[in-house]
């Protein structure tokens, strides 16, 4: 009986298939590869974090030493000027002691002297800081200079002319200190009767 005669089964659909060990091996191999990465890029953000960190510190501390340095700048900034001043204050000082002390008549001359020495001194500190005083009289008149407190008519000088100076101005190297308080010349205005007297005597 042809029919009952055994089947020898194929051999190759019998064996176990070989692709799917090797494909699974290979996609292990692909995770272990990025777990590897993302361990690396994990260790990598870390250190980064770490420096940002740090320099975000250091730069927080810089800024505040530039802050107390910029505030102590400012606070101790006429320190020198006002170091130099302090022989001044000594003179006066010692001045107003004298005269207090001092039994006898004081001479009116030797007061004088004393204290044109203490306002030398003075001013040749000041000058040497870039202080010094203002020109003004015979000057024209500038409001950027000047503060004009009064007007008067004179012949002496040209219209809008300080003609005098009531307080000292300065100028600390060409930056205005302090403004000259002046008087300035006012514009002349014809005296009509004057003139209508002189056209009479011409007549």
């Amino acid at each position: 009986m042809q029919n009952d005669e055994l089947k020898v089964p194929d051999q190759e659909s019998t064996l176990p298939s070989t692709k799917e060990p090797q494909q699974l091996l290979s996609k292990s191999s692909e995770v272990e590869e990025l777990n590897t990465k993302i361990v690396e890029l994990e260790k990598g953000l870390a250190f980064y974090k770490d420096q940002l960190l740090r320099k975000a510190a250091d730069f927080e501390n810089f800024k505040k030493r530039v802050e107390n340095e910029s505030v102590n700048l400012i606070r101790f900034a006429n320190e020198d000027l006002l170091e130099k001043l302090l022989p001044v204050l000594d003179d006066f000082e010692r001045s107003l002691k004298a005269m207090q002390s001092s039994s006898k008549a004081i001479d009116n001359g030797s007061i004088v002297k004393g204290i044109e020495l203490i306002y030398t001194k003075l001013q040749k500190i000041l000058e040497q800081h870039g202080v010094k005083p203002m020109e003004v009289v015979g000057q024209p008149f500038d409001p950027h200079l000047h503060d004009a407190l009064q007007q008067i008519k004179t012949n002496e000088y040209p219209p809008h002319t300080v003609v005098q100076e009531i307080e000292k101005g300065y100028l600390l190297h060409d930056k205005v200190l302090r403004h000259a308080k002046v008087i300035v010349s006012a514009e002349l205005q014809p005296d009509t009767e004057s003139d209508i007297n002189n056209i009479s005597e011409m007549d």
